[in-house]
């Protein structure tokens, strides 16, 4: 597993550089930046909440999360990521935590959370069911879990293929709605999934998706 996480953080530095070209990823537009604020306000709990965010990439939720007053702790395995990120809320003049470390066992210690967020990371993980675990327990009473996943037509940076072996990974390509719902259930009090793949949803993409898209949003 040693090999893989080196060479998962070495892939996701080497896409650092580019990876907010995508337009759900550096949310450039202000239209896909506005969907996804109106979003993150239906699901987060109200502000000022303290939110960990795993899988941060380069901190294009984090930020709309602390400019709508909430406390923000970003972890990504990439240092390429956190740099990035950083460098956004300085910019800014937003104030911001990120750490490099294992989005699976964030470096937070006993630290709690009242919202924990996750895109797109759990198909890029060896043990996705141990790190919604982990999540969980760095969760308050009443704290909220969202997860924004779905069932990608291709995994990784376009043009770029993934690590060697990413094909065994448990949830490469990603995961149903129904399925992380069955996994997420036992571990919560209640749940909902919300589809992010309508016409309606465009915004947030900068496109039309043909895949599924959704967002799980849980509370413990």
């Amino acid at each position: 597993m040693t090999y893989r996480t080196e060479a998962i953080a070495a892939y996701w530095d080497s896409a650092a550089p580019s990876f907010d070209d995508e337009p759900d990823h550096g949310l450039r537009a202000d239209r896909t930046r506005a969907a996804w604020a109106r979003r993150l306000e239906t699901w987060m709990p109200p502000a000022p909440a303290d939110v960990l965010d795993v899988g941060c990439g380069t901190g294009s939720l984090s930020l709309l999360l602390a400019s709508a007053d909430h406390r923000v702790t970003g972890v990504d395995l990439a240092p390429g990521m956190v740099e990035q990120a950083q460098a956004k809320f300085a910019a800014a003049g937003l104030e911001g935590r990120f750490l490099s470390g294992d989005a699976m066992a964030p470096p937070t210690g006993g630290e709690r959370f009242d919202a924990v967020l996750s895109r797109h990371l759990l198909w890029t993980l060896p043990d996705p069911e141990a790190a919604l675990r982990a999540w969980v327990s760095r969760l308050r009473p009443g704290g909220t879990l969202v997860l924004v996943e779905g069932r990608w037509r291709e995994s990784g940076q376009s043009g770029v293929p993934y690590v060697a072996g990413a094909e065994a990974l448990p949830w490469h390509g990603g995961i149903g709605a129904e399925g992380l719902a069955a996994a997420v259930r036992p571990l919560v009090a209640r749940l909902r999934v919300e589809p992010l793949d309508g016409a309606a949803d465009d915004d947030l993409w900068g496109k039309r998706v043909d895949d599924e898209r959704y967002a799980l949003i849980a509370e413990v």
